[in-house]
Order: structure tokens, then sequence, then C-alpha cells
């Protein structure tokens, strides 16, 4: 993806490149009504102009990140992945799977929820 590929080239391990470019992937393939953005030095997708998920990497994992809201929403869904998170951040270990479903499921709340939103981020 040509908006991410400076970011996803600074990241020197290619099985953590190759990580994150495949869940970008899957993100354009899933929603391809969402836009792709690079905002702050991360990589993040947006909808009408509002925020819907953002991510970056790290030496030991890759961050989520999403607004209170739809933390709060999942928080148990997020406890069960088996994934750190703070009040706007998953952290998932390069080793450990990807739960798919669960991210499925983040955006499309996020999606939906924000659909009126006419604001980067909620009120």
């Amino acid at each position: 993806m040509e908006v991410f590929a400076e970011f996803l080239g600074r990241i020197d391990n290619l099985a953590h490149r190759e990580k994150l470019e495949a869940v970008f992937d899957w993100i354009r393939s899933k929603f391809p009504q969402l836009t792709p953005k690079l905002a702050w030095n991360q990589p993040m997708f947006t909808d009408h102009g509002t925020f819907i998920i953002g991510f970056s990497a790290a030496k030991r994992h890759m961050a989520v990140a999403l607004e209170k809201a739809c933390m709060l929403r999942f928080a148990n869904d997020i406890a069960q992945a088996g994934y750190e998170s703070t009040k706007e951040l998953v952290r998932i270990r390069w080793d450990s799977p990807l739960d798919y479903d669960l991210l499925e499921k983040m955006i499309a709340f996020n999606v939906a929820d924000k659909a009126d939103c006419d604001t980067f981020w909620r009120k």
C-alpha cells in the first residue's frame, strides 16, 4: 500500500513488516470504504474524515490504537484474546496470532458508531 510504504520501510524486522502489511491488506479487502492515511507518523484508516483505527510498531509488539468507546465495548474480548491494553491501545505481541474476527468487530463497531460523527475524534 503506497501510502504506508515509507512507514513499513522503516521496520527492520521483515516478519514484523510482513505481518503489518497483511493486516493493512486485510483491512482494505474487508472495509474498502476506509481511507488509508498516515498521520502523526502512524498508519491509520479513516471513514468520511473520522478516525477508525490506527497502528504502530514496537520491538515486541504491534499496537492497535482505538478510541476509548471501542476499548470499553471490547475490553473483555481483548483480554480473552490475551492482549495487553491501555485505555486506547491494544498491544499484540509479534509472536501472537492476530484475532482477525475481533479486529473486524472493532472496526465494524467504529464505522457504525461513528457514522454520523463529523469530527476526527469522538467528542
